[in-house]
Order: C-alpha cells, then sequence, then structure tokens
C-alpha cells in the first residue's frame, strides 16, 4: 500500500484501523473524535494565527497534505524517540514494528509547513487521519523558532498512557526490530533511512538515529 494524499482521502487509514479493531491491536479514532481536536486546536488560537503543522518524521519526507510554506524549526522541550510499537503499517502482530513519537526532555529540529487557512480544515483532517488513527498521539500547540521568526505548531507527542508506548528500549533492541520489521505501509528500515537521509539534506543532524542506522546496517 502506497500512504500518499489519495490512499488517506480513500480511507486507507480508517481500513487499517478497523483491521487492528477486530484483531484487538488498539481502538481505533473516530472520524468524529478527529473533529473535535480539530476544533479544539483552531479555536485556540490567537486573532489571524496561522495553521503549522510540525514535522519530524515522515511527515518531513511524505507530507501527503497541501501546503504554502515549510520552516527549519526548533522545538524546546521535546525529543525524537522510538517509542511507539506499530503492529500494522510498518510492523505485524507477530512482528511488530517501532515508529517516532516525540518525548519530553531536551529539544528537537523539524520542520514546520504552513497551510492556506482556507482550506485549514479539509488539509488537518488528511494529517489528522494519518497520525491520529489511534489515541497514541496527543495532538497540541507548540512553540517553534527559526531564523524566520517565531511560530506556534501543532505537534503529535506521545501519550505515555497509551497501551502501545514502548517506553525507553535498549537502542540494540530497536535496531533489531527496525532492522526486520515490515508491515503494510513499508518498512521500518525504510522509515528510517528516510528520515535520516532528508534531515541531513536540511542540515539537521541528528546523532540518535544516525547512530541507530548504524546498528541497523550492522545487523543486517
Amino acid at each position: 500500500m502506497i500512504l500518499d494524499r489519495d490512499s488517506i482521502s480513500n480511507g486507507l487509514m480508517e481500513e487499517l484501523g478497523r483491521e487492528a479493531g477486530k484483531q484487538g491491536l488498539f481502538e481505533p479514532l473516530s472520524d468524529a473524535e478527529r473533529h473535535a481536536v480539530m476544533e479544539r486546536l483552531l479555536a485556540a488560537r490567537e486573532a489571524d494565527e496561522a495553521v503549522w503543522v510540525f514535522g519530524y518524521g515522515s511527515l518531513i519526507w511524505n507530507p501527503a497534505f497541501h501546503f504554502l510554506e515549510q520552516r527549519k524549526v526548533e522545538v524546546q522541550g521535546y525529543h525524537r524517540s522510538y517509542c511507539l510499537w506499530t503492529p500494522l503499517g510498518r510492523g505485524t502482530p507477530e512482528c511488530p514494528g517501532l515508529t517516532l513519537g516525540l518525548e519530553e526532555g531536551r529539544s528537537v529540529t523539524g520542520v514546520a509547513f504552513r497551510i492556506d487557512e482556507t482550506l485549514a480544515r479539509e488539509e488537518l483532517m488528511i494529517i489528522f487521519r494519518r497520525e491520529l488513527i489511534s489515541g497514541a498521539y496527543s495532538a497540541k500547540w507548540v512553540d517553534a523558532s527559526s531564523p524566520d521568526g517565531d511560530i506556534r505548531t501543532i505537534a503529535f507527542v506521545m501519550n505515555h498512557d497509551y497501551p502501545r508506548y514502548a517506553g525507553k528500549l535498549p537502542e540494540d533492541e530497536i535496531a533489531a526490530i527496525l532492522a526486520t520489521a515490515s508491515g503494510k505501509i513499508g518498512s521500518c528500515r525504510e522509515y528510517l533511512e528516510n528520515t535520516v537521509s532528508h534531515l541531513d539534506e536540511l542540515g539537521i543532524p541528528d546523532p540518535y538515529l544516525h547512530d541507530l542506522l548504524k546498528r541497523v546496517q550492522n545487523t543486517a
């Protein structure tokens, strides 16, 4: 399966969510629940505040939504971590994969995307159907800084109460999982390789991901 705007619009993530629900892997969110999150976030904006969405992993190299501008930004108080089990998208129930989440502490540099105000709800629903397939992430406004100015942006932060939260795993264990796990939308190794290569292209060093990639390459 290809994860892109069309497949998301046509219900790919809902299909995965229904399958997960039938197998008892996790309880998928409904569009009504996603709409409620979206309206809460939009209502919390200041007057004339733009709608930005923060990408720290696959949103950087495969946003799958329309945007007007992208900006390299730094967010204080969070960092990337392989901390979420994925039993379908990039893994299976028998061999679950791991994907990135935002954990509290330190700082993280990624890409913020500005969405056309007139299309905000349409584009946010594309993003939310992808990122909020379950309750794994909490969508919230965070402060971000860049040479082009400070902004607030929507970020998807790890929910520690979620049953598939993996916590802090040993890096050798993470690497072994990333080297082998694969699911309906691709492999964990592909996700890691794409994230590292695009962060490098943007001039965003991430020693944590580089170290994991080396471990994955040595595992293969």
